[in-house]
């Protein structure tokens, strides 16, 4: 699903963010990204879904390697992948609705199936009677579970999400938890950026370690590993 090997990453100002990073993500698993600040997370966070490029090397996802990619091409394999980030990046003045349907209606999705998508996933996110309201109208937790349907509406084969419960009460977070891993029991391969202690090490999968650019820890069940 998706497959690393001998990643490299060094910013023009000669930061060196990724040092040789070789990793493979199978289909349907649930792998979270952990590691100290400035760890070099967020650059492979963004390679997955080609926001960032590698300087060296080979990132594959579903067979399509993202580092020969043209940069025209990268919205066509972002259908392949959803995104979730710590602020939602909802638009303000659309409906939870439309803000969802956004994200077919950029690829030219015919509106009966637009309608049918929608509402599937805002059911299995547990919005569908919210489909009418303002992002300023929900609480935080249900702005994510919003990001989070716009992100798997076009049933991507990847969720990516980068720290989703970083701005949530811890009450909020669990939900958001309970909500991925739905997703993830239905097929849908996770992989999530967080700093959040007590999930990683309540909820147990997969634990990806990155420090100084490299992976120096690959557990199926690990802990976070890490004090904050």
């Amino acid at each position: 699903m998706i497959d690393m090997k001998d990643v490299w990453k060094t910013y023009p100002n000669g930061v060196s963010a990724i040092n040789g990073i070789d990793i493979t993500i199978g289909k349907g698993e649930f792998v979270y990204v952990v590691g100290p600040s400035g760890a070099g997370k967020s650059t492979f966070i963004k390679m997955m879904y080609r926001e960032e490029k590698p300087t060296k090397g080979d990132i594959s996802l579903d067979g399509t390697n993202l580092a020969k990619v043209k940069d025209r091409n990268v919205p066509l394999v972002r259908r392949k992948i959803g995104v979730v980030f710590q602020d939602f990046k909802l638009l303000p003045k659309l409906s939870v609705y439309e803000n969802v349907a956004f994200a077919l209606e950029v690829i030219e999705e015919n509106p009966e199936t637009i309608k049918q998508k929608v509402m599937r996933v805002l059911e299995i996110v547990k919005l569908k009677n919210k489909a009418r309201f303002l992002p300023s109208e929900l609480s935080g937790g249900e702005q994510q579970r919003v990001a989070i349907a716009r992100a798997i509406v076009n049933n991507p084969n990847v969720l990516i999400a980068d720290e989703p419960t970083g701005n949530l009460d811890p009450d909020t977070a669990w939900e958001i938890m309970d909500t991925l891993e739905e997703i993830n029991n239905r097929g849908t391969t996770i992989v999530m950026a967080t700093h959040n202690k007590e999930i990683v090490n309540t909820i147990k999968k997969r634990v990806i370690a990155i420090e100084g650019g490299r992976v120096v820890r690959d557990e199926i069940r690990g802990n976070y590993g890490y004090e904050i």
